[in-house]
This record gives structure tokens, sequence and C-alpha cells, in this order.
């Protein structure tokens, strides 16, 4: 893979000439290997070379855009560019960062890079039979796959912002059955870095394996008001709705609970939250956003009081303050919008317990699983959804429940959590540990 620098400086300056009175370059390269086994034998094999590239101009304080994969249509592009903001309204608060220091980060790793097909059709087939070895009762595996890819970025303005990095990144995933009799329960289990050597695919597979075993046997509840334990993965769930209500620009929408809340506890006073873009080889880490600005540390709540929004270069000027590096672009073809990079829920030391935290409860539901924490209603805060898990009583686990469901505001939610486990965990960009709710409605 390779960035073209003078193509990019031809593209900067084409727009400039027929008018621009700033212009941003955007290019990425990428190699992506994904690979699907059944029965210890690839099953689907995807295998691509991209590249494409964008541009953005700011021309009488309109935005004009446009994008492609070919180099033969450069000319296009910078003319579509300068039409687009013919026809776009004027907006004060449209700007292009400023040049800032460099910094390096550990996200690249050549074992990665130069991965062949069979080398990654054997870590899938690991990810398989791990799981089918562990108990006879697992029984098929729907899915068992590993991902593969490498990009390299480039962004270049006409304020003098010139910077590159590449980046690589693994993951593996598995989805398995376990049978007893005619029941049948389904567990599944995800892992992921920058570096190939922080995987374990086999136990990917076991993981999978036990969330499918541990759930058999699963029966129907009473509505109750009791503890309710997270497992980390789903604890990860309702950190990604929480975390929208960062985004400053929903924030500048009023569609986020979190508005104009700046130095008031908005949760319990035992979490912070922070988004950390420069953790050495975590899926979420690059040493500078999708508009060039520097990646940062940031705490954005502390002991539970709200100190700061997430903000691209835009939404920072509608603020009067200065972008936190978090201008994401889903793809080359898309405007930068605002999102987290690995963003961590962490719970005050004096309140983690080392092992699980079902000695902590008389009564009470571990849940294992959530279904539809993506139907939270994020401008009101209020969830309704199922989950399933292990019942707790005296400290011990025991019945599996389904079928149950709880409900309340996110916000609430988080202002009730009593402890936490020392099992902080990344799933993807967002880390939290296993989490103790006080007393929730849990309806059958």
């Amino acid at each position: 893979m390779r960035i073209d620098r003078q193509f990019a400086f031809q593209l900067v300056e084409g727009a400039r000439g027929r008018g621009a009175d700033f212009a941003e370059v955007y290019l990425k390269s990428a190699k992506n290997l994904s690979v699907e086994v059944k029965g210890q034998a690839a099953d689907a094999i995807e295998s691509s070379i991209d590249f494409g590239y964008s541009l953005r101009v700011i021309r009488d304080n309109r935005l004009g855009f446009s994008y492609s994969t070919e180099v033969s249509e450069a000319d296009r592009v910078i003319e579509s560019a300068i039409e687009a903001s013919r026809w776009t309204e004027r907006d004060e608060y449209l700007d292009l960062p400023e040049p800032s220091p460099g910094q390096s980060i550990e996200i690249f790793d050549d074992t990665i890079f130069a991965i062949t097909e069979e080398e990654a059709i054997g870590m899938a087939c690991i990810i398989e039979k791990a799981a089918l070895d562990s108990d006879r009762r697992v029984t098929k595996v729907r899915k068992a796959s590993a991902s593969f890819s490498s990009k390299d970025v480039m962004l270049l303005n006409t304020k003098g912002l010139e910077k590159t990095y590449a980046a690589t990144a693994a993951t593996a995933q598995i989805m398995v059955v376990a049978e007893d009799g005619d029941e049948s329960q389904m567990g599944w289990e995800f892992d992921g870095s920058r570096f190939l050597r922080d995987i374990s695919f086999e136990a990917v597979g076991e993981g999978a394996a036990g969330r499918a075993l541990q759930m058999l046997g699963a029966a129907k509840m009473n509505s109750v008001k009791a503890y309710v334990i997270l497992d980390n993965s789903v604890a990860v769930e309702f950190l990604g709705i929480f975390s929208s209500l960062l985004s400053s620009e929903f924030v500048q929408k009023g569609k986020s609970l979190l508005a104009k809340r700046l130095n008031q506890e908005v949760v319990g006073s035992l979490i912070t939250v922070i988004d950390d873009g420069c953790m050495a080889r975590r899926l979420g880490s690059r040493p500078f956003d999708d508009e060039g600005v520097q990646t940062a540390r940031k705490e954005l709540i502390k002991d539970g009081v709200l100190l700061g929004y997430l903000y691209n270069t835009y939404t920072g000027k509608k603020d009067g303050v200065q972008s936190t590096g978090n201008a994401v672009k889903g793809s080359f073809s898309s405007l930068p919008a605002v999102g987290p990079s690995n963003l961590s829920l962490i719970v005050s030391g004096g309140h983690v317990r080392s092992g699980n935290l079902f000695s902590l409860v008389d009564r009470g539901l571990f849940v294992t699983e959530a279904m539809g924490i993506h139907t939270a209603n994020s401008v009101s805060g209020e969830f309704s959804i199922g989950v399933s898990g292990l019942w707790v009583e005296n400290g011990v686990v025991g019945q599996p429940i389904k079928g149950a469901v709880i409900s309340g505001n996110i916000l609430d939610f988080f202002r009730n959590v009593e402890a936490a486990g020392d099992d902080l965990r990344f799933y993807g960009n967002m880390a939290c540990p296993s989490l103790l709710i006080g007393p929730t409605d849990i309806s059958a």
C-alpha cells in the first residue's frame, strides 16, 4: 500500500487554483482479509485492496465535498467540490485545523500486515475447534471468523497540515449452539487488537461455548426488584449508548441529556469516563483524528461530574473550544462527524472487587446478554430491554434466566452503580468492568 504525497498536493493546489479559500485532502489505502470456517475448512474468504480519497473545500464560508476511488478522476473531484460549494448554505463555523505536533503510537503489527490466507484460515479453525472441544453439548458453530486489515492514511490541508500513519487490526469472533435434549442455547464471543499476539483465538472459542453452556436449562422468573450485575460485555453496550450523550454534535442539536450539564454530577460519584486515542495497541488508537488533529487522553467525567464533551473542528468552533481530536469518518467518502476513540468507564478503586461480584448480592440477576440496547432513546435516556443471565442467591450462582426485562433511565442506571469487578475489558474501542447496579425493577 502506498499513499502518493504528490497526488495529495496536486488536489489541494487544484482546489485553491479554482477558488477554494481552504482545502483538505484525505487519502486512505487499505488491505483486508476476512475468513470464515466450517468443519475445519474455509467456508468463505474475502480479500481486497482498496484505495479512496476525498476533497473538502471551504469557499466563501460554504462547504464543498467530493470523492473518488480513481486517481484519474482528480479533475472531476476538484470541480465537483467547487461546484457543490456554490449551492450550500453559508456557515461561519466551517474551518480546517492548524498543524499540530506529531506523536508515535504503537498501532502497526508487521505480522498482521504479512498474514497469508492459509494462516488466517488456521487461526479461524482454532476458534472453531476450541469451541467444539470444550464440551460434547456444543454441537454447532454458526459462524467462526477472523479478519485482518492494514491501512495507510494521509491528511493534507492548505493551512500547512500534513500527516500520515499506518495501522493494523485483527478480530476474532464466533457464535455457537449448545444443546441438551430438546433445548438449545447460543453463545457469542469476540476479541480484537491492533497486534496479533494480543488475541487468544482459543479463548474466543472457549468463551462462546461457556456462554452457551451456562444458559442450558434457562427458565422464566417472577417480576422482582433486585440487584443487577452486568457482565462486562453487557456493560460495554450500555456505555455505547451513553457515549452518544457525550458527543458535541448531539449536545448542539439538543439530542443529549448532558446538554448544559457541565460541572454537574450526572452519574454516580464512583464513575470516571475517559476517552484516550493514544493507548498502545488498542483498536481506537491513532496519532491523529480524521481531520489531522492530534489525539489525546481526556477525562470527560470525573467522580460522576461532567467535565467536557467530544469535539471535532466544526463543533469545537461552534462552542468556542478546541477540537478534542475526535473527528471520525465512516469512510473516505463521508464528512467528519464526532465519535469516541477508546472510551473507558472506570470505577474508583475502593469499590473494585477482585474476582466476581456475586458475594455482594443476596438476591439478584447476573446479566450476560441484553437484546435491543440500541433501541434506547438517546434523547430521553429511557430504555426497556430484554435480558438473560443467571440468578444469584446469597452470593451463589444458580438458575439460568431467560425472557426478563429491565427498564429505566440510563443516567439513573449509572447513578446506581455500587461496585465493579477487576475485569475491565475492551470490546472494540470501548471498555467496562462488570458492574453491580443497586436494586432495579426486573420484569418477567
